[in-house]
C-alpha cells in the first residue's frame, strides 16, 4: 500500500519552475528542490520517481494550464457573451502568451522561454503520451480555427494558423521579452490580422 502524501507536489512543482527560469535547468536537482521547499529528498522520489519525471510533470503542468487558458479564450471569443467572428478567436488565441504571463508569471517564463527539449532532453517514456496529447491540443485547436475561418483544415490552412499562433507571438513578444511593452501586443494583433487577411493558398 502506498505511503499517503504529506506535502502538495504543486509546491515542489512551482520550486521546479522557479529554480529552473532564474538559474537554468541543470540547476534542477533533486537536492536543490529539496532545499527550496523543505519536503525530504525521498518525498520527491516517491510522488516524482525520478528527476526526469519531475521535470516532465512540472512541464506539463505548464502546457496543459495555457493550453487551457487559449482554450477558454478562444471559446469566449467564438460562443461567449460577447461573441465576435473567427478573426478576433484567432487574435485571442494568439494573445494567449500575455494573458498566460499575467496569470501564470513562472509557468509562462518556463514554458515560453525555455526550450522543451532543453529542459527535459528526451522526454521520460512515463510522460512522453501525455507530451504528444498536449501537442495534439493545440493542433487541434489550430483545425477548429481553420474551420471556423475558411471552412477547410488542410495543411497550407493549418499552417497559416501556425504562424499565427505560434511564430508571430514568438518573434514579437517572445525573443526580446516584449510582454510588458505596450505596443508589442497591438502590432501582434495587427500582423494576425494582416495573414488572416490574405488566407491560406487555394
Amino acid at each position: 500500500m502506498p505511503r499517503p502524501r504529506t506535502h502538495d507536489p504543486d509546491i515542489v512543482l512551482d520550486a521546479v519552475e522557479s529554480l529552473a527560469v532564474v538559474s537554468g535547468p541543470a540547476s534542477v536537482t533533486t537536492r536543490a528542490v529539496a532545499a527550496a521547499t523543505g519536503v525530504s529528498n525521498g518525498a520527491i522520489y516517491h510522488t516524482f520517481g525520478s528527476r526526469s519525471e519531475l521535470l516532465g510533470r512540472t512541464w506539463l503542468r505548464a502546457a496543459r494550464r495555457f493550453l487551457a487558458l487559449q482554450t477558454a479564450l478562444v471559446d469566449d471569443a467564438l460562443d461567449g457573451p460577447g461573441k465576435r467572428d473567427g478573426v478576433d478567436a484567432v487574435v485571442a488565441a494568439a494573445e494567449a502568451p500575455v494573458a498566460f504571463a499575467e496569470k501564470f508569471p513562472a509557468s509562462a517564463r518556463l514554458l515560453l522561454t525555455i526550450e522543451r527539449d532543453e529542459l527535459l532532453g528526451e522526454a521520460p517514456e512515463s510522460i512522453a503520451t501525455e507530451l504528444a496529447d498536449t501537442d495534439k491540443v493545440l493542433v487541434d485547436l489550430m483545425i477548429r480555427l481553420s474551420r471556423n475561418m475558411w471552412g477547410r483544415a488542410d495543411r497550407r490552412a493549418v499552417d497559416v494558423l501556425n504562424l499565427c499562433l505560434v511564430d508571430l507571438p514568438t518573434a514579437i513578444l517572445l525573443r526580446r521579452n516584449r510582454f510588458t511593452n505596450p505596443p508589442a501586443p497591438e502590432q501582434l494583433r495587427a500582423a494576425v490580422r494582416a495573414v488572416l487577411a490574405l488566407g491560406p493558398p487555394p
